[in-house]
């Protein structure tokens, strides 16, 4: 053996000393000893499971799941139907109020925070003690609170409340509102609708290039309606108008037809989304606040008026501050929604983890599948929302 190869260092070594292939080593060294524990871990709970009595299968999902959901308006559940499909109303539910509860909140949150930047004392006071007071209360006293006013306070369904023509009743049984009625003829106007949304995109995004290049500017607004309302409408009128309404008809003791949405959903929703919209509010505030005051003074100069100030020039600014925290928030009223079995809504910690668990004994299974379910649902929005603040992030020209 010569000295040459005594003295060179063996591939273990120049591997290790390479920073990259070191940085590689200890991660896959990590996520071994990870798994490892994991594997162990479910190994030991299989085997504690079996010292019981119970074996560890998700075969329950097949079994029928004997208990009534009141509010299912996606797909048809009995009581009949089997855990599974119970879960995936759940589910749905689940994935209903996070939709409509991060929408109301971002609305409320960005009129709070422009309330609270306002020079008028009194409208920036109003915005400061609504935030003050409902961030500092338990979000489930605010849905427990919403919740008894509904019950309590609105009429019986005798007495309901009629909001407009014969059509939407509000009754503590819930807010009554007509149901569409799909014939023949209305799958083509439902692909006709995505189509005008399609070429409404399309020619926003040409004009937005057009006005790049060129400087002159087009009629997004009006073209874009008369694409989402022109076409639809001719597709409808063509088709026979296979699109009508079940309006609600009050018959004895309840409404007969339409659609109700419960006072559970509508509990659940409000106080969730006026919940995290105090926490939204202080986020824009921080967002337009962050945006230096030399834009708005610049904008003035040009003759911008303030509410083309703030739509224009402070808004898209401030929304590469307020999108990363947003997304938190977003991410807090999604899990926060599991707090609807407090009031009997049914989402999947009621249906899965509540009912079905107490039913059949599986709570290692059901818990490990709520789990699942709401980490795919934060990591969904957490990649849109990543996306969305890549798409909006400003650009250096």
């Amino acid at each position: 053996m010569t000295s040459s190869t005594l003295s060179s260092p063996n591939a273990v070594s120049r591997l290790w000393r390479n920073k990259e292939s070191r940085g590689v080593i200890i991660q896959i060294v990590t996520m071994a000893v990870v798994f490892g524990l994991i594997a162990a871990i479910g190994r030991n709970v299989v085997i504690n499971l079996e010292a019981v009595g119970k074996d560890f299968s998700f075969g329950f999902l097949l079994w029928p799941a004997a208990y009534d959901i009141g509010f299912s308006p996606f797909i048809e559940y009995t009581n009949k139907s089997t855990h599974l499909i119970a879960g995936v109303v759940g589910l749905l539910n689940t994935l209903l109020i996070a939709f409509w509860g991060c929408i109301l909140a971002t609305i409320l949150g960005f009129i709070l925070g422009i309330m609270r930047l306002s020079s008028n004392w009194l409208v920036s006071r109003i915005s400061y003690v609504f935030v003050e007071f409902v961030r500092n209360v338990p979000v489930l006293i605010h849905i427990l609170g919403i919740y008894a006013v509904v019950v309590t306070l609105l009429p019986s369904t005798k007495q309901a409340l009629n909001l407009g023509g014969d059509a939407f009743f509000l009754s503590n049984r819930g807010f009554y509102v007509p149901a569409p009625v799909y014939e023949s003829g209305a799958g083509v106007v439902g692909v006709v609708l995505l189509i005008s949304i399609a070429l409404a995109i399309g020619f926003k995004r040409w004009a937005r290039r057009q006005q790049d290049q060129t400087g002159k500017i087009y009629p997004v607004l009006w073209v874009s309606l008369g694409l989402l309302l022109g076409l639809p409408a001719v597709a409808f009128f063509a088709m026979g108008m296979p699109i009508s309404w079940d309006v609600p008809v009050l018959k004895g003791f309840n409404f007969q037809g339409g659609m109700a949405i419960k006072p559970e959903f509508l509990a659940l929703w409000l106080g969730l989304s006026y919940y995290t919209s105090a926490f939204i509010a202080e986020i824009v505030r921080a967002g337009i606040m962050a945006v230096s005051h030399g834009q708005t003074e610049a904008a003035h100069a040009l003759g911008l008026r303030p509410n083309r100030t703030l739509q224009l020039i402070i808004v898209p600014q401030a929304l590469r501050i307020i999108v990363p925290p947003l997304c938190s928030q977003y991410l807090n009223l999604t899990k926060n929604s599991s707090l609807a079995i407090a009031i009997g809504y049914m989402d999947i910690t009621a249906t899965l983890g509540g009912i079905s668990l107490m039913q059949t004994g599986k709570e290692m299974e059901t818990m490990l599948i709520v789990m699942g379910i709401y980490l795919v649902i934060s990591l969904l929005i957490s990649s849109f929302m990543n996306w969305f603040n890549h798409r909006i992030k400003l650009t250096e020209r």
